[in-house]
């Protein structure tokens, strides 16, 4: 059932691919436009680079997110995902996992073309991408709560950042610093390490948490 439940998210994604490649594209402005605005020195890049790549990152993931139960309230299939024979918070986690499939994953494969623009040299890409693998897991596994409660609100995206964007400032800190560490040649695996703790974190608390909202939310 967890298969079928991720299979399904994918397919039901891939219909809107605009939809999809919006957050894609947001995040690639915000790459381009950065080094354009600042101008193409390299320490100054350099220095930006980490802060940029992480706003960026963090900004079209809350695009993404929007999306992630509100095709599912509009056509009624939310309220069978709570009838399906399968505890709630096991569907939560499948929906959650294909949504970053689909909008994590993508944003982790334009790192190399991000580090390009940012003068980012191979060692650091490397970095970025171990910040981004955790990372973009972390965002969608905290969203994921916030978006269950706010989904069946007109406006919600303004909520949905109010109640998002706080909880994001452990991981924006150790990715960014993380980056400048590697940088300056420095040791980074303590920063990843943390990472590795706020991804578990919220993988075993967002599910449940994420299930008791949309209860809420629904009742």
């Amino acid at each position: 059932m967890f298969l079928k439940i991720c299979r399904m998210e994918l397919c039901a994604a891939f219909r809107h691919r605009g939809e999809l490649l919006n957050p894609l594209w947001f995040f690639l402005i915000v790459i381009t436009l950065f080094p354009l605005g600042m101008g193409p020195e390299p320490q100054m890049l350099a220095r930006i680079a980490p802060g940029v790549v992480w706003v960026a990152a963090l900004l079209a993931s809350l695009l993404a997110l929007e999306r992630l139960f509100r095709d599912d309230l509009q056509d009624g299939s939310l309220e069978q995902l709570m009838l399906l024979p399968v505890a709630l918070p096991l569907a939560v986690l499948a929906k959650i996992l294909a949504h970053w499939l689909v909008a994590g994953l993508p944003l982790l494969l334009l790192s190399p073309l991000a580090a390009l623009l940012l003068g980012i040299d191979f060692s650091g890409w490397q970095v970025m991408a171990a910040t981004l693998l955790p990372g973009t897991l972390t965002l969608s596994f905290i969203g994921a709560p916030a978006v269950a409660l706010t989904v069946g609100l007109r406006r919600g995206g303004v909520l949905l950042s109010l109640l998002m964007l706080p909880l994001t400032i452990p991981l924006l800190i150790f990715a960014t610093a993380a980056m400048d560490a590697a940088a300056l040649h420095l040791p980074v695996t303590g920063y990843l390490a943390l990472l590795g703790a706020l991804l578990a974190a919220s993988a075993t608390l967002s599910p449940f948490v994420t299930a008791a909202a949309l209860r809420i939310s629904l009742h």
